[in-house]
């Protein structure tokens, strides 16, 4: 069974199974400046409308994982932000380093597992499905599999994690592209590996157009 404790502060559950100073969120994320973010979707919706939907999912993000009892470290990717939504005193703060996304992956797992770190996830920081218990589930799933993957609808995942490095996951890749989740799961063919469930990542208009949260920020539409 998995031993829980009431936060009092806001009332939420912290799974205290994962308290456990060898486990590592890694939290991917674009500074959020005008133009800069969310470019498939500001090219329906514009970026004024586009920004302030991507603010809504940092939000989210933070809110879903504040309280999640492993390390985090946030990876921007421009320059750190020390006065933002992202608390000094909950998250660590670096910045991404790599030409493309797998390198950029490659070197925080890499960075992670060398600090002594046994399980780390990354995920991205716009995934309105995703929830605190999906987080939990994935750092148990690594208990018993020496990877975790969460299949993102559009062909990509929303979040992968491992106990063991491997360079494959990062390498010859289409980041962006809808064969990014077949090329990874073929990698990890010979691996043990837990698949979540699969969840809508948000890049397009049509991933949000017909979600309630998000009407306010359609209005203009």
């Amino acid at each position: 069974m998995l031993q829980t404790k009431r936060n009092v502060r806001d009332e939420k559950t912290i799974d205290f199974h994962l308290a456990n100073s060898k486990n590592l969120l890694l939290i991917f994320t674009r500074n959020p400046e005008l133009g800069k973010c969310k470019t498939r979707l500001a090219a329906k919706v514009g970026d004024e409308a586009a920004l302030d939907i991507y603010k809504f999912l940092l939000n989210h993000t933070v809110e879903i994982t504040e309280d999640l009892y492993v390390k985090k470290c946030v990876y921007y990717s421009e320059e750190i932000w020390q006065d933002d939504i992202w608390d000094n005193t909950i998250y660590d703060k670096k910045v991404q380093v790599g030409t493309d996304l797998g390198e950029r992956m490659a070197n925080a797992f890499t960075q992670g597992f060398a600090a002594g770190f046994e399980r780390i996830i990354v995920i991205g920081s716009d995934m309105y499905d995703l929830d605190q218990s999906d987080l939990q589930e994935s750092f148990t799933a690594l208990e018993n599999n020496d990877y975790v993957i969460g299949p993102a609808v559009d062909g990509g995942y929303y979040l992968l994690g491992m106990k063991k490095y491997k360079q494959e996951l990062f390498s010859n890749k289409q980041w962006g592209k809808d064969t990014v989740l077949e090329a990874t799961m073929t990698d990890l063919s010979d691996e043990k590996v837990a698949v979540l469930a699969e969840k809508n990542d948000i890049d397009h208009y049509e991933d949000i157009k017909d979600i309630r949260v998000f009407a306010p920020f359609l209005k203009h539409m």
